[in-house]
């Protein structure tokens, strides 16, 4: 199975006890395969994956396999240390999963190179599971000189999700790749970029927040509609604007989800909802981008 195309992160609807709804967990997951994405991935920053205990975590990635049915599932990987990414990844025995996308250590405290890889090795050993490096902790993040390296001297890191708004790295990590790699965009305001310079797919929060428009850009820049595609990508852009001015980024994905019909629950303490004037914005953006509202 060859992991390509938009992959939105589902968020995680919390109930107001801060449970997880379980039922509008697997809703959200047929929601989003409903728009024709190529994967689902789970437990990741979009999905509050940093807030989950272990028992709920297994609980959540086993409703979105069963959910998605014949779409790939990537279980994101959160933790502090070697040993609570290789715990979390074992705890997901038996599960067909596709890959794990796992962050480095996100903590204070910055790995060296070496280090970073023997995370990386051990990781992969000790689960025995397809990895993909999440880069996105700015204090831990990495250059395309390292994960170029962590994929050369370990075969079992696939690819990487690369995020933050630098698309200069983005091109660089895409003009050295090793043959047979992965890089998945989540440079949210430019997918359209990402796409045109090589990129294999995209996981990110805007694909969650509107997967209709996402992958109409996919598949106009796959078919070389590049007019198409800079108008979807002008109002993508729009959305992410409204989407990103506070520290809530899930909460706003989910208000997005929620006026497109998808149950996508309250965001887990303390983390706020949605502002009014984040509302609003949200709101209008998808009334740009011709989405059905509810």
């Amino acid at each position: 199975m060859t992991l390509h195309g938009v992959i939105p992160p589902a968020t995680t609807a919390f109930t107001a006890s801060g449970d997880i709804d379980f039922d509008a967990a697997a809703e959200q997951v047929r929601w989003l395969c409903r728009h024709g994405v190529s994967g689902i991935a789970v437990g990741g920053s979009t999905g509050e994956g940093h807030t989950l205990e272990g028992d709920e975590y297994r609980d959540l990635i086993g409703t979105a396999v069963d959910a998605a049915g014949d779409t790939p599932v990537i279980a994101g990987i959160i933790t502090d240390s070697t040993r609570q990414a290789v715990a979390r990844g074992r705890s997901l025995d038996g599960l067909p999963v596709a890959a794990l996308q796992v962050t480095p250590v996100h903590y204070l405290f910055r790995p060296d190179d070496d280090a970073m890889v023997e995370h990386f090795r051990a990781l992969a050993g000790e689960t025995g599971r397809k990895i993909i490096i999440y880069n996105v902790v700015p204090w831990t993040y990495l250059s395309p000189a390292l994960l170029l390296r962590i994929m050369r001297e370990v075969p079992d890191v696939i690819g990487v999700k690369q995020s933050a708004g630098d698309l200069k790295l983005f091109a660089d990590l895409m003009a050295d790749l090793i043959p047979g790699k992965l890089v998945f965009s989540a440079v949210d305001a430019l997918m359209y970029p990402s796409y045109a310079l090589g990129a294999h797919g995209s996981i990110a929060a805007i694909l969650a927040a509107a997967p209709g428009p996402s992958v109409a850009l996919w598949d106009a820049v796959q078919a070389g509609d590049h007019a198409r595609a800079l108008e979807l990508h002008t109002g993508l852009l729009r959305l992410w604007n409204a989407l990103l001015p506070h520290d809530n980024l899930p909460a706003a994905t989910k208000f997005a989800q929620s006026l497109q019909g998808c149950p996508a629950g309250l965001p887990r303490r303390p983390m706020s909802e949605a502002s009014p004037k984040q509302r609003d914005a949200i709101t209008k953006a998808l009334q740009g981008l011709g989405v059905g509202l509810v």
